[in-house]
């Protein structure tokens, strides 16, 4: 499990697998690679995977000065070009969708096809920002303390998966994932409430592209699934019934069968 040196940061990664394509996860806000556990040991028996973290959160290096969508997208492309040597299906949930969506758009040689779960191509709804900066100031101070990780479950899993007792020892799991973040995530969370939109930016994108979303998500709602879907020439959309805004955690079976399906394409 090796670390990378790129030109301003040092990123951890993971790799698994020896197949031809390469299919590379970029995770959300708040995690890590582990987001992608279950899609990691599934498709790296056909394909190679690598799964990172981004600058700042999980195992990678956390950098001086603030952050923002355009840096880690510059990250993104650098690993690619670094570690890879080869275009990739590029998978982000979430943030990880953020800086996918940028990729494809502007180094379309590097992007062999695009999977996006649970994000947004527009900047983050001011009703959230109130709500969000409130978190993050909680966090700067205390960091994420078990009050604000039960708040911060309630936005990243649907309430039919929180409420359901099955997922009991997986909700402790993730929770204390939350509550091992450093104080310095504030830097990642203010680099997502505080992003540009890039709405007319994804009309450009051409390499094939599925969008996936929990029908649950309160995070990033469906309708903004339905928006990337209508404005990347022949997109594809997935809801998935009773998952929210972690479907690879919360629905992975059907992850796996989607991403699986999809790269029988290639």
């Amino acid at each position: 499990m090796p670390h990378i040196q790129l030109k301003n940061v040092k990123l951890f990664y993971v790799k698994e697998g020896e197949g031809k394509e390469v299919i590379m996860f970029s995770h959300g806000l708040l995690w890590s690679h582990k987001m992608f556990e279950s899609q990691i040991k599934h498709l790296s028996k056909q394909y190679t995977v690598i799964a990172y973290d981004h600058r700042g959160q999980g195992q990678s290096e956390v950098t001086q000065g603030l952050y923002d969508m355009e840096m880690l997208t510059l990250d993104a492309l650098e690993l690619i070009e670094k570690e890879i040597g080869q275009p990739v299906h590029f998978v982000g949930l979430s943030m990880g969708g953020f800086v996918g969506m940028r990729l494809a758009a502007r180094y379309p040689e590097k992007i062999k096809s695009l999977i996006l779960l649970e994000t947004s191509a527009n900047p983050e709804p001011v009703e959230n920002l109130p709500k969000y900066k409130f978190l993050n100031g909680v966090v700067k101070w205390f960091g994420v303390i078990p009050t604000v990780a039960s708040s911060v479950m309630k936005i990243m899993f649907s309430e039919s998966w929180l409420t359901n007792p099955q997922n009991k020892t997986e909700y402790k799991k993730w929770s204390k994932e939350l509550q091992s973040n450093r104080k310095s995530i504030t830097k990642s969370v203010e680099a997502v409430i505080f992003r540009k939109g890039v709405e007319e930016e994804i009309r450009n994108i051409k390499c094939p592209t599925m969008i996936i979303v929990g029908d649950e998500d309160v995070a990033t709602k469906p309708e903004k699934a339905k928006f990337i879907q209508m404005s990347i020439p022949n997109a594809e959309l997935h809801v998935l019934p009773g998952a929210g805004h972690s479907s690879s955690i919360e629905k992975p079976e059907e992850v796996n069968r989607l991403i699986s399906d999809w790269m029988k394409k290639f």
